[in-house]
């Protein structure tokens, strides 16, 4: 009796046995993260999976050449029907573009309604008239620290809101054609010589307070400084010369220059008190060598 006893045991057991579902090898290998799993063993599923294909709409695609098509969009250039590129390159926020220490050598295609643009210590080399012929929102400009060598005629011209703009520490020649409203500019740090300053080319920029010229290679004071002056710094230049006319009118004794505040001429090969007349107008003397 026993003995039969034993016998159903033994065929209940194994009945048990084979109608078990089967070990998932496969998974085990890949997604077994609780067990304990050496660095090699882990290294070489990372190999396997990354060149295990996936089919996908009948087609097999491997994962590598899946992810390389997924990334060349970021390598689309900028364009001027999307900001995404350039907001991506730069930081855009608030109507304001920054484009600083990226090296990029041209101004980049802006936002709409950019009204300040920050573009510092690149490797810009020349400005189009196509880089703001769309953006007439700009209020400001600075391009300090860049190897600009030339401006193309007009390329500030539609910028009729533009206040403040500076070139400073680049490699111009000459100065472009500027926007009506500026309030300040700077052009400091640059080889820009007299003949590089067109007569009239501050003349009718009435809203003008502050230029900064100093460290050029200026021969002579630029002509028909605006009245709305404030501060000007011609420092460390090649300047000789001064006459009566260059900051005062000889024809008017009684004239006084009320707005200027600050001349800076030191550095300059020329003896300010041999030009005593010159400065008549002024509430305060130029600041440069007297003896």
């Amino acid at each position: 009796m026993k003995t039969l006893q034993a016998m159903f045991l033994v065929f209940v057991l194994a009945s048990l046995v084979n109608s078990a579902p089967p070990i998932q090898q496969e998974s085990l290998s890949f997604y077994e993260y609780d067990t304990d799993i050496t660095m090699g063993s882990l290294t070489q599923q990372d190999d396997e999976m990354q060149t295990k294909d996936i089919r996908k709409d009948g087609t097999n695609i491997s994962i590598d050449t899946s992810l390389r098509l997924q990334g060349d969009d970021s390598n689309v250039s900028p364009t001027k029907d999307t900001n995404l590129p350039t907001c991506l390159l730069c930081v855009c926020l608030s109507g304001s573009v920054y484009c600083e220490e990226i090296d990029i050598e041209a101004v980049p295609p802006l936002p709409k309604e950019t009204a300040y643009l920050y573009a510092r210590f690149n490797k810009i080399k020349r400005i189009a008239v196509s880089d703001f012929a769309d953006i007439t929102t700009l209020r400001r400009i600075d391009f300090s620290g860049n190897r600009i060598e030339e401006i193309e005629d007009g390329a500030f011209s539609k910028l009729l809101l533009l206040e403040e703009l500076s070139l400073a520490e680049n490699r111009l020649l000459k100065l472009p054609v500027l926007p009506p409203k500026l309030t300040t500019f700077n052009a400091n740090q640059n080889r820009i010589k007299s003949r590089g300053i067109k007569a009239n080319a501050f003349k009718k920029l009435t809203n003008l307070a502050y230029l900064y010229l100093g460290h050029n290679a200026l021969e002579s004071v630029p002509l028909n400084l605006p009245e709305s002056l404030r501060i000007l710094h011609l420092q460390y230049n090649n300047i000789t010369t001064i006459t009566d006319d260059t900051f005062c009118k000889s024809n008017n004794t009684r004239y006084i220059r009320t707005s200027m505040d600050e001349i800076r001429m030191e550095g300059n090969p020329i003896l300010l008190a041999k030009h005593v007349n010159a400065f008549s107008c002024l509430r305060t003397l130029p600041v440069g060598t007297y003896y």
